[in-house]
């Protein structure tokens, strides 16, 4: 119990302890074993070569009530189906499209920028969330969400806290008590379905392929048919999610790092204004942008989205001189590794000359995973990259943020890697 109340209590604190005791790090507390493992070798196995040996944590299995069987939350012969029907979503052609309305909703927010003047203050996260769940809502689903963003935002918010009450002590049982957060988390999960089911209600109505992501869902067929609505709004679902949850936060760390940083800024714009020159950037100019991928991959090192993966032993697995038993949890951890001082020397220093080709070639693989990796590796990551670079390309060559004092900075590990109070920052144009 004491386990579980430490790590409720910290997370992100209790995985770096159990990191500092070794590769292989071991816990046990009412019979039940969790295991911290922490090399990049040992990472890849879990997560590539060895990937039969287990199935989701606990954690995703929770996450089931709010995503239904996705692609985040499923498993076996199911998954893998999922996976094929929904892969056609992300090839490179469809990019291209999804491109135009990424950098198209990033100069929106530049625009409105400039409409609330030089000097406004801002929650730029909640300026990222806004941003990018209104591309996602438009590239994956054709449908224009924006104006609804705060509220989705909120159920979101909502939900997430309800998944992460869920993981402590005694938290399956509150839920079903009439309290007000319980309440509350379900009023929140019946709105985001509500959107979802309605998008999906159009397309059947219409019977028109719009060449978005339910469009294609509806439509995809296999030897074993095609989709019922339900298992299209579980996709959906952790998709909608998925798709603009990571982004967001990643941005809005990118945003207070640069912040912190003039140095790094200062070249960032200078790449920006030669390669760019003012106008929106495009999916061709991303290859020409390498410090501004720099700048993410950086940002996404010291505050990964996904900041840890667990997994559930399902056989004997061996790892060095130890047995793992079925039932025991391994964690492995992107905010631990990323900061592990075997591979990043000042490891809590911003540093984007880190992603240099030959700073990387220097570094084992698994040392930097944000996006997982092997059979499970996050099927929009293109996506998000392309979705990222788009964005922080078309609003730093117009604006800086500067992060208004007394703002506390801290993280919040639900799902992803949040910043706790937000983060209130002042725009100013650039000259």
């Amino acid at each position: 119990m004491q386990f579980v109340l430490r790590f409720g209590a910290d997370r992100l604190g209790f995985l770096r302890e159990m990191a500092s005791y070794g590769d292989i790090a071991h816990m046990q507390t009412r019979g039940l074993h969790f295991y911290l493992i922490n090399h990049p070798e040992l990472i890849q196995d879990v997560l590539v070569t060895h990937h039969r040996s287990f199935v989701k944590s606990r954690a995703l299995q929770v996450a089931r009530r709010l995503l239904g069987d996705g692609l985040l939350t499923s498993e076996g012969e199911l998954h893998l189906r999922q996976r094929r029907l929904v892969q056609p979503a992300f090839h490179r052609q469809r990019m291209a499209a999804y491109s135009q309305v990424m950098a198209s909703y990033a100069e929106q927010t530049a625009e409105r920028w400039q409409e609330l003047g030089n000097g406004a203050t801002v929650n730029m996260a909640q300026e990222m969330m806004r941003l990018t769940l209104a591309i996602v809502g438009k590239a994956l689903f054709d449908a224009d969400v924006e104006g609804e963003a705060a509220e989705i935002g909120q159920a979101l918010t909502e939900a997430l806290h309800a998944v992460n009450r869920l993981l402590l002590p005694g938290g399956e049982l509150s839920e079903k008590l009439p309290l007000p957060a319980s309440q509350r988390a379900e009023q929140a999960r019946q709105r985001l379905d509500a959107t979802i089911y309605r998008i999906i209600a159009q397309r059947r109505a219409s019977a028109q392929d719009r060449g978005d992501l339910v469009s294609m869902l509806l439509a995809a067929q296999d030897e074993e048919g095609g989709m019922s609505d339900g298992q299209v709004r579980d996709e959906a679902m952790t998709l909608f999610l998925a798709g603009h949850e990571t982004t967001a936060n990643a941005l809005t760390w990118t945003w207070y790092l640069l912040s912190q940083n003039p140095a790094e800024e200062r070249r960032l714009h200078k790449e920006l204004d030669q390669v760019l020159a003012g106008r929106t950037p495009t999916l061709d100019d991303l290859p020409n942008l390498p410090y501004t991928r720099m700048v993410l991959s950086e940002a996404m090192r010291l505050y990964p989205p996904a900041y840890a993966i667990g997994r559930q032993v399902i056989e004997p697995y061996p790892v060095r001189d130890y047995v793992i038993e079925p039932g025991a949890t391994v964690f492995v951890s992107q905010y631990v590794m990323h900061r592990d001082p075997r591979y990043w020397f000042d490891f809590e220093r911003f540093d984007p000359n880190r992603w240099t080709p030959e700073a990387q070639a220097r570094r084992p693989k698994f040392s930097y995973f944000p996006f997982s990796a092997g059979p499970r590796v996050c099927i929009g990551e293109g996506f998000a990259w392309t979705e990222g670079l788009l964005a922080l390309a078309t609003l730093a060559q117009r604006w800086q943020a500067r992060l208004v004092v007394g703002q506390p900075v801290a993280l919040e590990p639900l799902i992803t890697l949040r910043p706790k109070y937000g983060m209130r920052m002042t725009l100013h144009r650039r000259r």
